[in-house]
């Protein structure tokens, strides 16, 4: 019975992980094609209240005019909408999937015997450790060299020297 239901909580697990991934990426696409088709404004009120770029769309029988402030706005609306759940969501669900399909029966899926002999519990400490420490490394870096000038590109090389 353990092991129906942990195909299940599995199989389940995936899509949930797909379906957010695919939010999240959506989102994402949305709003790199907001960035790039926003006008700068001509309107003396907009540019006074500090709006650097707009945009007029229509969606499902209605209409849109979302408006790009590059600094706060003197007055944020209280209802502010985060686009953070997609990533959260993905997030979540990709290390619930990494718990049920890795760490459940470590013994079975992170554990080469012929390898190295070691407990399916040591196994799942190590792997918690190595994303613990490599996230850890990967801020470290971010911090360090993202804001010198150049920064994604000395990121970008530390990381691939790290991975290599």
């Amino acid at each position: 019975m353990d092991t129906y239901l942990l195909d299940w909580a599995n199989l389940l697990l995936r899509w949930l992980h797909v379906i957010t991934a695919i939010a999240w990426v959506g989102s994402s696409f949305y709003f790199v094609w907001l960035d790039n088709n926003l006008i700068r404004p001509r309107s003396p009120d907009l540019l006074e209240k500090g709006v650097d770029g707009a945009l007029w769309a229509v969606h499902g029988g209605g209409f849109y005019n979302p408006q790009k402030y590059m600094v706060a706005p003197r007055k944020i609306h209280t209802e502010l909408h985060w686009f953070y759940w997609e990533s959260y969501s993905t997030w979540l669900s990709g290390f619930a999937l990494f718990t049920v399909l890795y760490l459940w029966n470590a013994g079975t899926f992170l554990v080469d015997r012929q390898v190295h002999d070691w407990s399916g519990s040591a196994a799942g400490a190590a792997a918690l450790g190595f994303l613990v420490a490599f996230w850890a490394l990967y801020d470290l870096i971010c911090r360090t060299l993202g804001q010198r000038e150049r920064g994604e590109l000395l990121v970008g090389a530390a990381v691939a020297l790290a991975v290599v």
